[in-house]
This record gives C-alpha cells, sequence and structure tokens, in this order.
C-alpha cells in the first residue's frame, strides 16, 4: 500500500491560518524549506486542494525560471539550489487536484502533469491511489479541508505536523471539529536552526462517527 502523508505547519495553539486565511504569522523559514523539499523527495504523487493548488501553480514556475524571484532566496542566495530543485519537483511529480471548481486551463504549465477529480469522486480516487504499489507517498500539502475530510474517511496514513512557536489566536484549525482519529508518535525533532518542532504520526485507524 502507498501510503498519504499530510505535511503541514501549524501554530502552536492549533491552527494552520489566521482570521481570512492569513499565514503571515506562521514561521515559515529555510528549515520549513528543506523539510518540504525532504517530503517531495520521497513523493510519488502531490495530492492537493483548489487553494493550495491554485497558490503553487502561481508561484514554482516562476522559481523554477528564476529563483532570484523568492524572497528566501534574496535573503540567502545559497538556497538557490533548493528552490529550484523543489520547483522542478513539484512541476514533475504528477498532481491530483480534488476540486469541483478547477479546470484544466487552470492548470497552466502544469497541465500534463495535473488531474482533476471531483469531490463526489475523491475518496474511490484517493483509495484507489493508495492501492498502488510503489512509486513514493502520495503527498498533501497545505488542502486542510481535503485532509480533514481525508482523515475522517480513514485514507490518511501519516500526519508531519511541524509546530511553529507562534500563537495564532483564532483562524482556521487545523483539526475539524468531528474528526476522530487514532494517532502514534513515530518521532519529534527540532528543526536545525529553528524554534519549530516536528511531529510525525501514524494513523492506526479512524473511529467511525
Amino acid at each position: 500500500m502507498t501510503p498519504v502523508v499530510v505535511s503541514t505547519l501549524v501554530s502552536l495553539d492549533g491552527y494552520v491560518a489566521g482570521p481570512g486565511g492569513d499565514i503571515s504569522r506562521l514561521p515559515v523559514d529555510g528549515s520549513f524549506d528543506a523539510l518540504n523539499l525532504q517530503r517531495l523527495r520521497a513523493a510519488g504523487t502531490l495530492l492537493l486542494g483548489a487553494t493550495t493548488y491554485r497558490q503553487m501553480v502561481a508561484w514554482w514556475p516562476a522559481v523554477a525560471a528564476d529563483p532570484s524571484v523568492s524572497p528566501a532566496v534574496q535573503l540567502d542566495p545559497s538556497a538557490a539550489g533548493l528552490h529550484r530543485e523543489t520547483a522542478r519537483r513539484n512541476a514533475e511529480l504528477p498532481k491530483v487536484v480534488v476540486s469541483d471548481s478547477p479546470t484544466p486551463a487552470d492548470a497552466g504549465p502544469w497541465a500534463d502533469t495535473t488531474t482533476i477529480v471531483r469531490r463526489a469522486d475523491a475518496h474511490a480516487a484517493v483509495a484507489a491511489l493508495r492501492e498502488q504499489a510503489g512509486g513514493g507517498d502520495v503527498l498533501v500539502f497545505g488542502s486542510r479541508t481535503l485532509w480533514g475530510d481525508l482523515l475522517a474517511a480513514g485514507l490518511v496514513d501519516e500526519l508531519f505536523l511541524l509546530v511553529g512557536p507562534a500563537l495564532l489566536g483564532a483562524g482556521l484549525r487545523a483539526f475539524p471539529d468531528g474528526v476522530p482519529a487514532d494517532l502514534r508518535l513515530r518521532g519529534t525533532s527540532r528543526l536545525p536552526g529553528s524554534d519549530s518542532v516536528l511531529l510525525h504520526h501514524t494513523v492506526d485507524r479512524v473511529r467511525p462517527n
């Protein structure tokens, strides 16, 4: 079975975004970028919601063409290689977008590697991805609405939660109400040069609502 792996940044008080979807107070640093690349290297498919996909396709092709457009690279030119590889892997990996709103035209330069799945078909599509043998993880970045639904349906296998030293006070909670799951802690680590702590959990089973 191919695992569905969620990787997300969360505040200390449990939010993935502040009011209005604001993520500016979450600690996005070089260690966060390195973690994302590590997860991409282990991935065989990207599984995304429409909002995250649109953000990625609007950003990473430009970075692929010129890493210096990234503020992180402007601050530290030595990060150019990391951002270039991240952009390349985002472009090359097969991408499955779960949403009723996008069209193939929204995929732009990623059209050849993007498949759009309607919400009604999402569980069956993800179950089929999990049945594939080898080829790397099915990786979910961001996309909290999507992975919250998949977690409730028993279709998430691992969670990498990067807990940052910020209190947002309000906003979009990492875990929506009514999503029961039994988790097992597999590892913890403090990222190098960062005050963020990575928690790695596997999902043992999901109890019915």
